[in-house]
């Protein structure tokens, strides 16, 4: 079993948030897919894989995803997280495996969670370079349009990546692919 976690923050206020951008890079890999709701999170079950947004906002990402792990029984190197990250240009992606949660709370939460960090993460730059000191302002901001088209541009390599982890590519495999 393979689970395809992207991260974000659930209400409408939050909708084309960069913070939500695990959420939305989720929906466009699965188009119109009726997601089933559970207490910790909406998912979708498709054969072996498991599609998860989860419900308990950013940052206890960690409380949904470890209840899916446990209920599951999927093995560490089966999950693939997917999220923003401060650091990287916005249309930049690293494929990251078994690093920090460089100070973003829905990574440290999965990491306190599963006590490890040995999972796979997609992380999707969101281009922050101005006013280091309003972070949480800028991840709650919305996309504009022309961050947005950077974004669509970039969606059919990470399709590429969801559906290469899916085959059974390792993460090393994956991370030589790609990065």
């Amino acid at each position: 079993m393979k689970l395809v976690v992207g991260l974000g923050n659930i209400g409408k206020e939050y909708l084309n948030t960069r913070h939500n951008i695990g959420f939305s890079t989720i929906d466009k890999y699965l188009c119109n897919i009726k997601w089933s709701k559970h207490l910790y999170g909406s998912y979708y079950k498709n054969n072996n894989v498991i599609f998860l947004k989860p419900n308990t906002y950013m940052n206890l990402s960690g409380k949904s995803l470890k209840y899916f792990v446990d209920y599951f029984k999927i093995p560490i190197e089966n999950i693939l997280v997917i999220h923003d990250d401060l650091n990287l240009l916005l249309g930049s992606y690293k494929l990251k495996k078994d690093s920090s949660s460089g100070g973003h709370n829905g990574i440290k939460s999965i990491i306190d969670y599963l006590g490890t960090k040995e999972f796979l993460r997609l992380k999707i730059g969101i281009n922050y370079v101005d006013n280091k000191n309003d972070s949480v302002n800028f991840v709650l901001g919305k996309f504009s349009k022309e961050e947005l088209s950077k974004n669509v541009d970039k969606q059919p390599t990470y399709n590429n990546i969801i559906a290469d982890f899916i085959l059974g590519l390792s993460s090393e495999e994956l991370m030589n692919k790609y990065n």
